[in-house]
C-alpha cells in the first residue's frame, strides 16, 4: 500500500520528538531522566566532538562543555546498564539491548576525548597508549553501535526517528490525541484486511518497527495482565519481523505454544502464520498500549486490520461475535429487540419523541442501554436530571446501533451500513446536541461518523451534567458522604480525553474521592470494549477482576462509573466489591436531598 512521502514533514520531528514523545517518557520521571542523559549525552557530545575535531569548536570554554555533555551521557548509560542488571524488570527486553547501555558509554568516552583533546588543543597522538585507547574505544564503539543498526536498537531508533515524520495519525500531534478513528477501507478492494505484511502502507510498517522493545505497552495492557494470549510488544514485532531482520527478546503471547511464534510472512489466517487468532481477539481495544507508547506506535491499526480479514474474509469470529452480527443485520441492535422497545423501561417517563417535538435543545441517545436492565436505572436517573434542570430534550427511539462493537470486531461493512443510516435518520431532525451516556456511542458520533457526512456537538452525559452544574441548574454540594473512587471508561479517557468532568462533579458531593493506582488517562479496562465479552478469550484471570482489586486497594466503599459496559463488567465481578454506582444515579440523590 502506498503513503505519500514529503521530505518537509522531517522539519516536525524536532517538536513532535521534543513534545509529544517527551510528554510519554516523562510519565516515569527516573527512566526519562536516564533517557535525556543517556541519549541526549551521546548526540550532544557526538556533534560537539566532531565540531571540534573540524576545528569549529574551539577553547577551554568549548572543552569544558564537551567533558559536562560527555560525563552526562556516560552517566545515563551507566544507569540505563543498571536498570537491567542483575536483573532486568520483566517487561524490559534483552538480547542486543543489553549491549546498547554501554556501546553508548564508550561513545560517549570516544568522543569526549577527541572533543577535549581537539578544543583544548592537546592532541593526542595516535601512537601513543593514551591515543591507541581512544582510537580501540571508538572502533569497538562505533563499530557495535553500526552492527545493532542493522536489526538491533540503533535500527528501530532510527526508524522511530523517521516514523514521527511520517507518521500514520498526523493527528496525534495536536496535543488532543483527537486522531482516533480507524481508517475506512476500499469495501471493492481484491482483499479486506490485512493477512500479509504487504497489505500494510509503508508507514504502518515503518512504525511497527519502531519499537524498542521498552515494555511501556506490555505494562500498561490489561489482556496481558490477566495472562489473555496478548503482548502488544510481541505483537508489532511479529508484524515487524515478518519482514524484516528483527531480534525480539521480550516476553511471549502468554499461554501460547512456541511454535505458534515464529516469524513468516503470513501474519494470520493459515497455517504457519506467525500471529495466532487468539492474538488478535483477546485485545479489548482500550487504547493503554497507544498510550503508553512513547514511539507513538499504532498498535490498534494493525490489530483491526488483522481482525477485517478475519471477519471479512474468513468469518472466523469466536464465540458469540458471530451471534451480535446476525442480531445487528436482523434488529440493527445487539440484543435483537425491536428499535421502539428500547423505551419501554421509561414508559411511566413519558419522554418526548423527536418525531413528534422537535427542534430541541437536546437529543438524548438512548442506545443500548435502553434494553439493559442495569443500566436503565442510570438512563432513569439521568432523564429526571435533566427534567429537574429544565432542559429541552426528546429521544430518538429509531436510532440504530451505532456500529462501534461491528467496527471494533472487524465487520466494516456491518458499521457502515449502520452509521449511514443513524445519519440519514439524525438529519430529518433539528437540535442543538447529543448526549449519551455511554462513551462508545459519543466516540463513534463524534469521530467515526464525521468522515461519513455526521458532523454533531456531541457530548458524554458527565461533561453535560457537569456544565449544568456549573450553570446552577443543578445544586449538588456536600449532600453525601463517604469513600468513593472513579474508575475511568477508556472510550472516555484515552479516547475522547474527558478525565475532569466527573472528578469535578463527585468533589461538588462532600464525599472523600480516592484514586486507583491506575487513573486518568493510564486507567486500568474494565474488560467490556473490543468486543471482549461476546469473543470470550480466556486467560488466567477475568480483566474486571483485576480492576475491580485495585479499587479494593483504596479502601473505597462506592466504585464511581460512567459507562454501561464499565457498570455492567465490574458488577459481574462475584469477590466481596465495593459498591458500583453510575454518576446519574449519586448525582440524583444528591439533588434530591438537597431539595427535600
Amino acid at each position: 500500500m502506498n503513503a505519500p512521502v514529503r521530505i518537509s514533514d522531517l522539519l516536525n520531528v524536532p517538536r513532535r520528538y521534543l513534545v509529544d514523545v517527551h510528554a510519554i517518557v516523562d510519565r516515569r520521571p527516573i527512566a526519562a531522566r536516564m533517557h535525556t542523559f543517556a541519549a541526549g549525552g551521546f548526540l550532544l557530545t557526538g556533534i560537539l566532538g566532531l565540531l571540534a575535531a573540524a576545528g569549529l569548536l574551539n577553547g577551554h570554554v568549548a572543552a569544558v562543555v564537551i567533558a559536562l555533555s560527555g560525563m552526562s551521557g556516560i552517566a545515563g548509560a551507566t544507569f540505563a546498564f543498571a536498570r537491567r542488571s542483575p536483573r532486568k524488570p520483566s517487561y524490559l527486553s534483552g538480547g542486543l539491548y543489553y549491549s546498547l547501555p554501554w556501546l553508548l558509554g564508550l561513545a560517549n568516552i570516544f568522543f569526549m576525548g577527541v572533543g577535549i583533546s581537539s578544543a583544548a588543543d592537546l592532541m593526542v597522538a595516535w601512537n601513543t597508549p593514551s591515543g591507541i585507547i581512544l582510537l580501540l574505544t571508538g572502533m569497538v564503539s562505533l563499530t557495535g553501535l553500526a552492527l545493532i543498526t542493522g536489526k538491533g536498537p540503533m535500527r528501530h531508533a532510527l526508524a522511530g526517528t523517521l516514523h514521527l515524520a511520517w507518521h500514520p495519525r498526523p493527528g496525534r500531534f495536536n496535543g488532543q490525541s483527537a486522531d482516533t478513528a480507524f481508517a475506512q477501507i476500499d469495501l471493492d478492494a481484491p482483499k479486506l484486511g490485512a493477512n500479509r505484511v504487504e497489505d500494510f502502507a509503508w508507514n504502518e510498517l515503518l512504525g511497527f518497527d519502531s519499537c524498542v522493545q521498552c515494555g511501556r505497552c506490555e505494562a500498561a495492557c490489561p489482556a496481558f495482565a490477566a495472562g489473555l494470549p496478548l503482548n502488544p510488544k510481541k505483537f508489532v514485532n511479529d508484524i515487524a519481523g515478518s519482514n524484516a531482520p528483527v531480534q525480539y527478546a521480550g516476553s511471549p503471547h502468554p499461554g501460547l505454544p512456541e511454535h505458534r511464534e515464529q516469524a513468516g510472512p503470513i501474519l494470520i489466517g493459515e497455517e504457519g502464520a506467525s500471529i495466532a487468532p487468539e492474538t488478535i481477539w483477546a485485545c479489548t481495544t482500550c487504547r493503554a498500549c497507544v498510550d503508553a507508547c512513547p514511539m507513538m506506535i499504532e498498535h490498534l491499526d494493525g490489530m483491526i486490520a488483522l481482525r477485517r480479514f478475519e471477519t471479512l474474509e474468513h468469518g472466523a469470529t469466536p464465540g458469540k461475535a458471530g451471534d451480535l452480527f446476525d442480531a445487528l443485520r436482523e434488529t440493527d441492535t445487539q440484543s435483537g429487540n425491536p428499535l421502539p422497545a428500547r423505551l419501554d423501561f421509561a414508559a411511566d417517563l413519558a419522554l418526548p419523541l423527536m418525531k413528534e417535538q422537535h427542534p430541541v435543545e437536546v437529543l438524548l441517545w438512548i442506545g443500548e442501554g435502553g434494553y439493559e436492565l442495569r443500566n436503565q436505572r442510570s438512563l432513569r436517573a439521568f432523564i429526571k436530571l435533566l427534567r429537574i434542570a429544565q432542559i429541552d430534550f426528546a429521544v430518538l427511539a429509531e436510532e440504530r446501533d451505532c456500529g462501534d462493537a461491528a467496527r471494533r470486531l472487524g465487520d466494516e461493512i456491518e458499521f457502515l451500513r449502520l452509521a449511514q443510516a443513524n445519519i440519514a435518520t439524525l438529519s430529518r431532525y433539528s437540535f442543538r446536541s447529543i448526549v449519551t451516556l455511554d462513551p462508545h456511542v459519543a466516540h463513534s458520533l463524534t469521530r467515526d461518523y464525521p468522515s461519513l457526512g455526521g458532523n454533531y456537538q456531541v457530548f458524554h452525559h458527565t461533561t453535560f451534567l457537569d456544565g449544568l452544574v456549573r450553570e446552577g441548574r443543578l445544586s449538588v454540594e456536600g449532600q453525601l458522604n463517604g469513600r468513593v473512587t472513579y474508575h475511568d471508561p477508556c472510550y472516555l479517557g484515552r479516547y475522547l480525553n474527558e478525565i475532569d468532568a466527573p472528578r469535578a462533579l463527585i468533589d461538588k458531593l462532600g464525599v472523600e474521592r480516592v484514586e486507583m493506582a491506575r487513573h486518568g488517562r493510564q486507567s486500568f479496562c474494565c474488560g467490556g470494549g473490543g468486543g471482549g465479552p461476546v469473543t470470550d478469550i480466556k486467560g488466567k484471570q477475568r480483566i474486571p477482576d483485576l480492576r475491580m482489586e485495585q479499587a479494593r486497594e483504596t479502601e473505597a466503599e462506592i466504585v464511581v462509573v460512567a459507562c454501561p459496559n464499565c457498570t455492567t463488567m465490574l458488577e459481574g465481578v462475584t469477590q466481596p466489591r465495593p459498591l458500583v454506582r453510575e454518576l446519574s444515579e449519586i448525582l440524583l440523590e444528591a439533588v434530591e436531598r438537597r431539595s427535600s
